[in-house]
């Protein structure tokens, strides 16, 4: 084959515009995608959320990861606001507020995070579970500035919630990474029919789900972090089942909502997998019907 000169720069052109396209998505998924925080809306009409309890509205958010390129104290100050603008019954914390391995970060230690996140504000409180980046830098300090500041930390265990004269749960396991999650000892302390959520910072778990929570809410995947279009993540981590990588899940009349989580781990880089806070309302179908939720 013979090469005109034509069809040198036709070439030199083609391959040049793949190299510029390779650099603009790089520098997309390193300084501007790991930064568009977006909001995402999730409305469960659930048989076992009581009539009678009325809608609730939880925010919720994971994977914080302060120290990272895109979230440090000053981003999480505007996190902090953005989830009290939902202004939710009831906020969720889903773990991983450090950081581990991630290039270009920085570690935070616990204390400055919690302080922050002390601005949190919801009549009925703030919850959290720790997730496998918290164990793996300070666990104990994490767990302890947490509730210093207010909120409660669950592990294996549940706390009751009274929401007028009614009241529901809320579950927390443990890190499926680093600690070991038991559902039948986080429900173990539920003495009563009333409606459960559980939080897991790992969705892992949820294979072994019982029937008993409404919903559980969980974090650890990001999503993926990078999402191939039309094909989806390529990996997530830990042991959970690709399907479980981001987004209502629905199995076997049990419900999971997994957020694609605020900050970034290993490579500070995320692709068509935006962070997040959630909002989330949990209804009763005949309270739907009797136009008790618009």
């Amino acid at each position: 084959m013979i090469w005109t000169r034509r069809d040198f720069f036709k070439g030199a052109l083609l391959t040049g515009g793949a190299s510029f396209a390779s650099a603009g998505v790089g520098l997309y998924s390193y300084a501007i995608e790991p930064c568009r925080i977006k909001q995402t809306d999730y409305v469960l009409n659930s048989k076992k959320w009581p009539e009678d309890m009325g809608p609730l509205t939880i925010a919720a958010a994971g994977d914080f990861h302060v120290g990272c390129p895109s979230v440090d104290l000053t981003a999480l100050d505007g996190i902090v606001d953005r989830l009290n603008a939902l202004s939710a019954d009831i906020i969720f914390l889903l773990g991983d507020f450090l950081i581990k391995g991630v290039r270009g970060g920085t570690y935070v230690p616990p204390e400055p995070i919690a302080e922050k996140l002390s601005r949190l504000k919801a009549p009925l409180g703030v919850v959290a579970v720790l997730g496998n980046h918290d164990w793996w830098r300070d666990g104990r300090g994490m767990w302890k500035a947490l509730e210093k500041v207010g909120i409660q930390v669950l592990e294996n265990s549940a706390v009751p919630v009274l929401r007028n004269t009614k009241t529901f749960w809320v579950a927390g396991l443990a890190d499926d990474t680093t600690r070991t999650p038991d559902i039948k000892k986080a429900l173990a302390g539920v003495k009563d029919d009333a409606p459960v959520i559980m939080l897991s910072h790992d969705p892992a778990p949820f294979v072994n789900m019982v029937d008993r929570p409404v919903i559980t809410l969980c974090g650890h995947t990001h999503g993926g972090q990078v999402a191939i279009p039309f094909i989806g993540p390529i990996i997530i981590p830990g042991r959970a089942p690709m399907k479980y990588a981001y987004g209502h899940i629905e199995e076997e009349g049990r419900d999971m909502i997994v957020t694609s989580g605020l900050g970034t781990s290993i490579l500070p880089v995320r692709f068509n997998r935006r962070p997040e806070i959630m909002k989330i309302t949990l209804s009763s179908p005949s309270a739907i019907s009797r136009g008790a939720l618009i």
